[in-house]
């Protein structure tokens, strides 16, 4: 105020006071002296109050009355100029404040009197304002009576004061109000005690209001009477009211001054009871009116609409609602409903334009939305007010599609009618609106023909309306074409944009209010827990409050507005339109997303991918998900639905590709628009900045940008990012330049997409792995039975997010590999590939990556990673499989030496390829493992190595590739060779190995389960390569048998030393019995047929041209191979307990072998029989050779050098100090003799089994029957002399009788015919075979042996003469050989299938020769007296009788002569002097006299003699026959005359008994033959006899008698008459 106060203003005050007076009293000088007095007195008063006051302003305004009465008087003049004068005068008073309350009174009754007079309104008006609003001096009447007179003056005829006191009026309202504000200001501080106002109280209970507040009060209350057409209370004097103005100023005073309604229960009390039934009563004609129905059948015509006052209603409800909704929750719901029926389509255009505009109001107040929802929509019983304003809006925008507005000159009621029916295209121009001939395409929305453009009415954010802002309008105005629907469009989209941002800013702050209270929580500083759970349990309260508002709003929401958006989507022309239709609807989408609301974020989500795939495009995920539930709530325009409609015409949007749909069967070509592009991208946006709330909407997102991925032909390139490909089949893809450009943005955005799934929290990012999977399912499905491109969109994708999330591999890993490898198995190859593609990209990927910790300190993490490499071996399609395999080639080649506990998974993949899958798989395989053991056997653990053995020898069991298979025998070398030189590291890493094995299974209680268990590991891991070894040793192929059972033989050989002991025992039983085992059976169960070739053009060798001689190869080499290791390693297998059985095992192959009926295993046997009866006892003291005795059995060529001394690892240490090694606990043991017996009375039997059963001729003979062969059965007998060595000591008759049947049956055995030329000699060589002599050097060992053996033994000469006599024998009577016919030597034809007899001549002849050496050495033996073996020699004289004399005309004199002789001396009967011998041998003597006697006796004479020669043999023996006889005979009768009574000795009586019988057979023989044949000096020899024998009647011996009868009988036919005397005598 001290503008007006300091001294210069006062000093200027009173002198304009004085001049104003001045030119007062001067005006009125002449026609009003009252006046002009006044005005002097006036003047003097000033002064003096001047000159008195030193606060001069208060002594004026205390004597105001008087200083302004001369003025009021010059008003009274009704003078205008005076008038004039004065106003201008009172003003400047009460500019300066100095007019006192009654003063104030005065004024306001002069200026009534001059409106009244309608005089000077203006300055009145302005006069009134002046004094109004310098001070609060003027209130209650005098108040009132000011506000009634600008009331009166505003409803002059005068345009301009009308206007004027409008104006005042509404300041001055103000003015009061303002007054109340400051009033309350004033006594804020001081605390009053509400006085409960009572429901029933009357207008004037404002006894407890303040003044200013109770002019306010009373101000309000008539304005609400005046509006209601009522009289007021306050405002005496109010002729007439308008209700516009009454609403307007209502507006203002509620719009301007909300708190005192707030504040004041007065106030609100009249909201309550006074303005809101006001208002709801005038709203009344607009709710019951509707447009186009005919009169209203009620008497009352129903009052029309009126624009100005409905407008203003809709202003004060906006302002009620947006200002007093906490007081009216009732009185808002109703308006709110009516603001809803007003968007009915029935109603006025103006009233649905007006109505959307206020609506828009609330829309662009997320709080006040949000109130009504908490107030309504979440109340039971209570209209579901923002829910209403939602759909309303939402059925508002279709409407204006189905119906068009009938403002709308473009499209007649007629088309719109038609609308309804179906679509009708737009008129032509109507989007077009030519500029200088140009034509410019206006936005629009455009459905179904229906052409609404989109208006720019309004900035984002805020409600600015037209029509609700056009107060002087009276008629109501045409609304434009697309004003309602763009005001409708806005609408929702700041609908959107306020509850989204509101709703995510108070989760921002609740998220991070949550933060800080964990962080403060785990301060120590809290003062007490309970605050702290205090605080905490009412940030959850409010929280669940919070959350319960959020999810309300959306669940209110989202339908209408998905409703609306969708149609507006699908009607869209214009990009700018679409982008914020698909930002509303991505952030509703997000929105819904972060609140967990499933079914509407996956709505939302449904409408982008709707608007991104061509129209009517069958995608079942879209159709099936939310469509259904959405499309009950449709709702009904007219009897029509328009729900969630697919856009019918494509007229507006410009097609920019064309491609091939994604489906089962193709189905021509569909197109995409710049609008499906613009979806796709939202889409995009939305998955990448969203993606974390998409859940399993993510299937929806993916499921879409799979087919549009597919229809504009990207195609996964490396590491699954997109990239443009030509589709493979089909209408090429067509795409306009528009889009070309954009694909490589598009594919970028992709990529990033799942580049950002690395940001997703883990329950995310399993949403967006599950999508993926589910959707690389559908596309497998439709991948089944054809071979079409497949669709690799999710395969790429999952490659693509694994490698971006390889920081957390473990948490998606088994979800995503675990999918892959389902793809790898699809029948379609393509897919197959991209499957394995994907899958060994992220397994190289992973174990490539630098994870936190390392792999290398997370093991567990390396086997995951390696896991599903692993399972790809049960894959069978070998596409798949080679990508596994070059994945572990490149594995191994980048990371081989990282791999650590991952080699077993490594391995197994190798050994996991099968036989039958295919030679390049094989291969592939192959070549890892060759790489293995080239250059990773050092660096994987130890316990590895028995798996890489196990693999190795898989490979060498594979039958596609010999070349492998025999590579892989070398790598088993080459690994054994690794063993050898590594095997001290080896050992020590196994046996920590072990040991913390062994304690692991104490601890669970189980018992340890490892191949070959008690051995130790460095030891099974041996026995595990002979083992692998030894299965290949029965391969079917014949080289790869040789080659294994080479490799065997040699690596026990080279680095059996290493064993334990104690492991020998399984090295024997497990390995090389078993394997012996199994070649045994598999040669005596191979096939005979002939094998043609051996695959390609290699011919096959006729010795092993059946499967039978091959697998002889392999018995042999395994026998020998197995011998040699007893021979060479006898000094450590004989300590073992179980030598002995081990040697008849060993003995039982041999003898298996030796009988199979193949010359080649049988000959090999008997060598290894040798070679193991070689042996010598093992010496037991140091200077034991290193080198094992060097045996004459061909060793099979090794793989690699073998020599030990160029190996580190070389055990230098005596054997001695090795056996002592082996078993600490006890010294070496020396194995007894007796046990040594045993072990070769074993070989003995075994020899005698072999023997007996071989040379048994077969029962039936045939072609193929077996013989066994001389080289044969040649060896077989020269193992006895080195075997006898052994056994002599035990050797008895049985074992001799055993021996002999074997000899004889091996000299009986034929040969065939084709090889009797190279075995036996020509026919007229006296030579022995092999076996022959074989056969004497046996006797002859034995003879020797007895020779100088103990007495006991001698009793087996005899049978050496049994057994040499039956050789004797051969010579004339070949040995029978069962039932088979052989040839005789000289009759065989070589080359036919027939078997010769040997020639045993010779062998007789050398035979015999032995007999008579023995004899003459032994025939004094006693056993060789007792057994008679001169009874066999007498034998063989017999033999010579029979076999050889009857061909004397074949041999040569002297032969014959020689024998003569030889007979004679033979039948001498020499008597011994000494009766000392045995009677036996006399007995036997006298047999052999008679034998020779006999001899001669049968040569005496022959049948008839062809030669000369033979006659002269003839008479020859029968001069000597009879020479001897007298000889006899004559001696009997001088001993018998000697002996007198004493009988003759036996010997003596059986020769003269024989002597008689010869005589008698003689001359009967004698008869027999022809009489020219006889001799005559024979015949005078045999009468010669007569006497002598006569002489013998005498003879005691009865025996000799009836001898004698018998040999004088015939001589009868020698008593005839002499022939002359007969003849004489006959007449």
């Amino acid at each position: 105020m001290s503008g007006t106060s300091s001294p210069e203003a006062v000093k200027k005050l009173l002198e304009n006071m004085q001049s104003d007076l001045r030119a007062l009293s001067l005006e009125c000088k002449k026609k009003f002296p009252p006046v002009k007095e006044a005005a002097e007195s006036g003047i003097i008063k000033v002064k003096t109050i001047a000159a008195r006051n030193t606060e001069i302003l208060a002594a004026l305004k205390e004597n105001s009355s008087e200083v302004v009465q001369p003025f009021l008087m010059g008003c009274g003049t009704k003078e205008p100029k005076i008038t004039q004068l004065c106003l201008a005068a009172i003003q400047r008073l009460m500019s300066h404040e100095v007019v006192s309350e009654t003063a104030a009174g005065n004024i306001i009754n002069m200026l009534w009197q001059l409106m009244e007079n309608s005089l000077e309104e203006l300055k009145l008006l302005q006069t009134v304002l002046v004094l109004l609003t310098t001070n609060t001096v003027v209130h209650d009447e005098a108040l009132s009576k000011a506000i009634v007179l600008c009331f009166r003056l505003h409803f002059t005829k005068d345009n301009i004061t009308n206007n004027t006191a409008a104006a005042t009026v509404r300041q001055v309202v103000t003015v009061v109000f303002e007054r109340m504000v400051a009033e309350d200001e004033r006594h804020r501080d001081i605390i009053e005690q509400p006085v409960l106002v009572q429901g029933n109280s009357n207008r004037r209970s404002v006894s407890t209001l303040k003044p200013c507040a109770k002019d306010a009060y009373m101000l309000f209350q008539d304005l609400c009477q005046l509006v209601n057409a009522d009289a007021p209370y306050w405002l005496v004097g109010m002729t007439e009211m308008t209700r516009t103005f009454g609403l307007e100023l209502l507006e203002s005073v509620l719009n301007d001054f909300p708190q005192v309604f707030l504040q004041h229960q007065e106030f609100s009390f009249l909201l309550k009871e006074r303005v809101c039934p006001l208002v709801i009563k005038l709203f009344s004609p607009n709710i019951k009116f509707r447009q186009g129905s005919s009169t209203s059948s009620s008497p009352a015509p129903v009052e029309k609409p009126y624009f100005p006052i409905c407008m203003r209603l809709l202003r004060v409800v906006s302002v009620l609602i947006k200002q007093f909704y906490s007081l009216l929750v009732t009185e808002c719901e109703i308006f709110l409903s009516l603001l809803v029926k007003f968007l009915d389509a029935d109603k006025p255009q103006w009233l649905r334009a007006v109505a959307v505009e206020s609506i828009h109001r609330f829309c662009v107040q997320p709080q006040l939305l949000r109130s009504f929802c908490q107030s309504y929509d979440m109340k039971q019983h209570s209209t579901k007010v923002f829910r209403d304003i939602v759909n309303a809006l939402g059925s508002f925008i279709q409407s204006l599609f189905l119906v068009p507005p009938t403002g709308n000159p473009a499209t007649s009621n007629q088309a719109g009618n038609n609308n309804l029916g179906g679509s009708v295209s737009a008129p032509a121009n109507s989007g077009m609106v030519g500029i200088g001939g140009g034509v410019t395409l206006l936005p629009a929305f455009e459905y179904r023909g229906t052409w609404i453009p989109i208006l720019t009415i309004t900035v984002q954010g805020s409600a600015k309306a037209t029509y609700l802002e056009m107060l002087d309008k009276v008629e109501p105005p045409t609304i434009p074409e697309g004003y309602a629907m763009s005001v409708a469009f806005h609408c929702l989209l700041d609908l959107v944009r306020g509850i989204t941002s509101m709703i995510e800013g108070e989760l921002g702050e609740l998220e991070t209010e949550c933060q800080t209270t964990t962080e403060e929580g785990s301060s120590p500083t809290q003062s007490t827990e309970q605050q702290d759970l205090q605080s905490t349990s009412d940030q959850m309260d409010k929280e669940i409050v919070s959350r319960a508002v959020w999810e309300e709003m959306v669940n209110a929401c989202w339908c209408g507005l998905l409703a609306a958006l969708s149609l507006l989507l699908d009607a869209s022309t214009d990009e700018a339109a679409t982008e914020n239709i698909l930002k509303a609807e991505l952030t509703m989408a997000a929105l819904c997303g972060r609140l967990g609301l499933v079914t509407s974020r996956d709505a939302f989500i449904t409408a982008i991918c709707k608007g991104s795939l061509p129209p009517h495009y069958a995608l079942t995920v879209l159709n099936t998900t939310t469509a259904a539930t959405l499309s009950n709530k449709s709702y009904s325009v007219q009897g029509q639905s328009v729900m969630m409609i697919s856009p019918s015409s494509e007229s507006h949007q410009q097609v920019v590709a064309v491609g091939q749909p994604l489906a089962v069967q193709p189905q021509g070509t569909v197109m995409l628009t710049s609008k499906n592009i613009q979806c796709m991208r939202t889409l995009l946006n939305l998955a990448h900045c969203h993606g974390a709330v998409l859940g399993t909407s993510w299937q929806l997102v993916l499921a879409t940008l799979q087919h549009l991925v597919w229809i504009l032909g990207l195609k996964p390139s490396s590491g699954g990012a997109l990239k443009p490909g030509r589709a493979v089949e089909g209408p090429s893809t067509v795409l306009t330049t528009a889009v070309m450009t954009d694909l490589p943005v598009i594919s970028n955005i992709l990529s990033r997409l799942f580049e950002s799934s690395q940001y997703l929290d883990d329950v995310s990012l399993h949403h967006l792995i599950n999508a993926l999977c589910s959707l690389s399912l559908e596309a497998m499905d439709m991948a089944y039975g054809n071979n079409k491109e497949p669709s690799l969109f999710a395969v790429a994708k999952l490659l693509e997010t694994g490698l971006v999330n390889m920081h957390r591999i473990e948490i998606l890993w088994r979800p995503l590999t675990g999918h892959l490898l389902e793809v790898c198995q699809h029948p379609n190859s393509r897919m197959r590939e991209w499957g394995a593609e994907a899958l060994t990209s992220l397994i190289k990927a992973g174990l490539t990556f630098n994870h936190d910790p390392p792999l290398s300190q997370n093991q567990r993490l390396q086997l995951l990673l390696l896991n599903p490499l692993k399972e790809m071996s049960n894959i069978n399609h070998p596409d798949i499989r080679l990508k596994q395999l070059e994945c572990v080639l490149q594995i191994l080649q980048s990371q081989g030496d990282s791999l650590g506990p991952g080699w077993p998974l490594v391995l197994g993949v190798m050994g996991a390829i099968r036989n039958d899958q295919g030679e390049s798989l094989i291969r592939t395989a192959f070549q890892c493992l060759q790489l293995v053991v080239t250059d990773f056997l050092p660096t994987m653990p130890c316990t590895c190595l028995q798996i890489v053995v196990d693999v190795a020898g898989s490979f060498g069991l594979h039958n596609q590739e010999l070349n492998i298979s025999l590579t892989s025998i070398g790598l088993l070398w080459n690994i054994s060779d690794y063993f050898f030189q590594r095997g001290e590291t080896i050992e020590k890493e196994l046996n920590k190995e072990e040991a913390a094995q062994q304690k692991q299974a104490e601890e669970k209680g189980v018992v340890l389960n490892r191949p070959f268990h008690p051995a130790p590991p460095f030891d099974c891991l041996w026995l595990c390569l002979y083992a692998k070894l030894g299965e290949l040793c029965v391969d079917p192929r014949p080289a790869v048998r040789k080659s294994a059972g080479q490799t065997l033989f040699s690596t026990i050989g080279a680095h059996g030393t290493l064993l334990q002991h104690s492991t020998w025992h399984t090295v024997i039983w497990k390995v090389l019995f078993h394997l012996l085992d199994r070649v045994r059976e598999s040669s005596t169960t191979a096939d005979k047929e002939k094998i043609e070739s051996g695959g390609g053009n290699i011919l096959i060798h006729h010795s092993r041209d059946t499967a039978e001689k091959q697998w002889a190869e392999t018995w042999v080499l395994t026998l020998a191979g197995v011998a040699r290791i007893f021979n060479t390693r006898r000094y450590l297998l004989q300590p073992l307990g179980d030598f002995s059985r081990a040697w008849d095992v060993l003995l039982d192959h041999i003898q298996s072998a030796a009988l199979s009926k193949n010359n080649e295993v049988s000959l090999a046997a008997l060598k290894s029989f040798q070679e193991i009866l070689q042996i010598v006892s093992p010496v037991r003291d140091s200077d034991k050779p290193e080198t094992p005795p060097v045996v004459n059995v061909p060793v099979p060529v090794l793989i690699g050098p073998i020599s030990g001394m160029s190996r580190p690892f070389v055990r230098t240490d005596s054997i001695g100090e090795k056996l002592g090694r082996y078993s600490s606990s006890e010294p070496p043991i020396v194995t007894d003799e007796l046990e040594d017996l045993n072990l070769w009375w074993a070989a003995w039997n075994t020899w005698y089994r072999i023997g007996s059963e071989s040379t048994k001729p077969p029962i039936t003979f045939d072609k193929l029957t077996f013989i066994p062969s001389q080289p044969f059965l040649t060896a077989l007998i020269q193992i006895f002399p080195a075997l006898y060595q052994h056994i002599k000591t035990g050797f008895n008759m049985d074992d001799l009788q055993k021996l002999g049947v074997i000899l004889h049956s091996a000299i009986s055995v034929p040969i065939s015919s084709d090889a009797s030329p190279f075995i036996l000699p020509s026919y007229t060589e006296a030579v022995l075979t092999s076996l022959q002599e074989a056969v004497l050097t046996a006797l002859d060992v034995l003879q020797k042996a007895i020779c100088v053996g103990p007495e006991n033994m001698q009793i087996m000469y005899p049978a050496i003469f049994d057994q040499l006599l039956a050789f004797v024998e051969f010579s004339c009577k070949p040995p029978q050989y069962g039932q088979l016919e052989t040839k005789h030597i000289a009759n065989a034809k070589y080359n036919q299938a027939e078997w010769v007899a040997l020639n045993y001549v010779p062998f007789a002849e050398r035979s015999l020769e032995v007999v008579v050496d023995l004899y003459q050495k032994t025939a004094c033996h006693k056993a060789v007296v007792n057994e008679k073996v001169l009874q066999n020699i007498i034998k063989v004289v017999q033999l010579i009788s029979n076999e050889i004399l009857p061909y004397a005309n074949f041999i040569p004199k002297e032969f014959v002569g020689q024998i003569m002789t030889m007979l004679n001396k033979g039948s001498i009967h020499s008597q011994s002097s000494s009766f000392t011998e045995a009677e036996i041998d006399i007995r036997l003597r006298e047999e052999f006299s008679k034998m020779c006697f006999e001899t001669l006796l049968q040569f005496s004479f022959s049948n008839k003699v062809t030669t000369p020669q033979e006659g002269y043999i003839s008479r020859m023996a029968l001069s000597v026959l009879l020479k001897r006889s007298q000889d006899v005979l004559h001696r009997y009768i001088e001993d018998e005359r000697l002996s007198g009574k004493c009988p003759l000795p036996r010997q003596q009586v059986t020769e003269i008994i024989f002597v008689l019988k010869a005589v008698s057979t003689l001359i009967d023989s004698l008869k027999k033959t022809q009489p020219e044949n006889v001799d005559g000096n024979t015949w005078a020899q045999v009468i010669a006899l007569y006497p002598t024998l006569v002489e013998c009647i005498t003879c005691s011996s009865s025996e000799v008698c009836s001898a004698l009868k018998e040999a004088l009988v015939p001589f009868k036919d020698f008593m005839q008459p002499p022939a002359s005397r007969v003849q004489n005598g006959e007449s």
